[in-house]
């Protein structure tokens, strides 16, 4: 009897092992759950000619930034199902080898082209969504928007699929459109527990809803049951601790980062170390909590270690911070030259905007409250263009407010903070706006 995948796309292995290990895979690496990389290998093990086993392993070495091991499994991947593989197949290769081979834009373009005639093909739907997936990275302004739009448009296919749900509910959610995409998320984590993504996406709609005791409570309970090897082990942590900095408790934010979301202790792939780690010291900065200058050094380094150049715009703003709070201004005005430079070549998907947070956290590092802000704030709408999440962008917009407070521009700064507690309740943003209001003196630096 032919073998299918879970959502009944056929598979051109005829060994039940195979079949088997890879639908194993699928599904942890759907999860965002520990094993995944391992179940492929026995899928390889059983049938060493399974195209799809060979190309989904080359995808988890891709997102563990194990880019030469990623190009050897897509490159046999791409011999394999030219001799075995069906149309379903070999397209499902030829889209995953692209995005290893740093061809985003060929990537997008065939997923989605991939779609509208095998919309159930869950692991190449899965590569536009997300914080860090193709629409994020792509430069696009209305990219939250766009992964709405896909999901809607193939959800019939689908039904009540958890994975699907989970993608569904946190693309909602993001795209302000949050009761309803909790609602979906909830329903996803209530069939499938061990969902680390759906964990992961309610955290983010409680984020934007302002549940963040509830969020850290859920988090405190479900957390144990997944193991630190996790992919998302240290990320969830990060949503801990940003609740706890809502409830301006530095010490358990501080304890949190250094137990779960340090580079020293942290198994997550370097895009999750590094940004993690730089975005948690730089709010609670911000939050005007010291912030020791060994846990800024450590980040810093593996940032370098990780990223030695310009690339990623998400990861170079978050680089970035880790150079300004460490006082490196050399190799931070040298990655703003690079980017610069790639801009002038068209070759910057975001834009200017990416230049200008650059320059502008610099600034503020230095004190110059009125250049960050003056930097920020005409390129405020198009942070959204760097990718990542809302939660992960609004550090920049806590930026500029905390620069236009520091330089005097108190209206500006309760505009902003008046527009976010419309939207959601947040004792963070009462106490800045309180700050706003008395004009009074916060904290200068983001690294003591």
């Amino acid at each position: 009897m032919p073998h299918a995948d879970r959502y009944g796309l056929a598979l051109s292995t005829s060994f039940d092992a195979a079949a088997f290990a890879y639908r194993d895979g699928m599904d942890l690496m759907l999860s965002a759950w520990p094993g995944a990389s391992e179940a492929f290998d026995r899928a390889i093990a059983a049938d060493p000619d399974f195209a799809l086993a060979h190309i989904a392993r080359a995808r988890m070495h891709f997102i563990y930034a194990e880019v030469p091991e990623a190009r050897v499994k897509s490159t046999q991947a791409r011999t394999l199902v030219a001799q075995h593989g069906d149309a379903r197949e070999r397209s499902h290769v030829d889209i995953i080898a692209l995005s290893v081979e740093g061809k985003p834009v060929e990537c997008l373009a065939g997923t989605l082209a991939h779609l509208d005639r095998w919309p159930r093909d869950a692991i190449i739907m899965s590569l536009p969504l997300g914080a860090f997936g193709l629409f994020a990275f792509s430069g696009m302004a209305d990219h939250e928007q766009a992964k709405v739009d896909l999901l809607e448009r193939h959800k019939s296919y689908y039904g009540d699929d958890w994975w699907f749900l989970t993608y569904l509910g946190w693309s909602h959610a993001e795209n302000r459109n949050v009761a309803h995409g909790r609602g979906l998320i909830e329903r996803a984590f209530a069939a499938r527990r061990e969902n680390a993504n759906a964990m992961h996406s309610l955290a983010h709609a409680m984020f934007e809803d302002g549940s963040a005791r509830e969020a850290e409570a859920i988090i405190r309970d479900w957390l144990p049951s997944y193991d630190r090897s996790g992919i998302l082990h240290g990320h969830i942590s990060w949503h801990e601790a940003l609740a706890a900095l809502e409830r301006d408790d530095a010490e358990a934010a501080l304890a949190i980062y250094a137990d779960r979301i340090a580079p020293h202790g942290n198994t997550a792939p370097p895009i999750n170390v590094v940004t993690d780690g730089a975005a948690l010291l730089w709010r609670a900065g911000l939050e005007g909590h010291p912030v020791p200058r060994a846990l800024w050094s450590e980040t810093a380094t593996n940032a370098v270690r990780f990223f030695p150049k310009s690339g990623n715009a998400f990861i170079d703003v978050h680089v970035a911070l880790a150079a300004a709070a460490t006082g490196d201004a050399e190799s931070l005005d040298r990655r703003a030259d690079e980017i610069e430079a790639r801009l002038a070549q068209g070759k910057l998907p975001p834009g200017p905007v990416v230049p200008a947070i650059l320059r502008a956290i610099r600034a503020f590092a230095n004190d110059d409250y009125a250049t960050c802000a003056k930097l920020l704030e005409p390129v405020a709408a198009d942070v959204v263009r760097i990718g990542g999440s809302h939660a992960q962008r609004e550090m920049i917009e806590d930026t500029l407010i905390l620069a236009q407070i520091k330089n005097g521009e108190s209206a500006k700064a309760r505009a902003l903070l008046d527009e976010r507690l419309h939207r959601r309740p947040s004792a963070r943003d009462e106490r800045w706006r309180a700050a706003a209001q008395n004009a009074s003196v916060m904290p200068s630096s983001a690294a003591s």
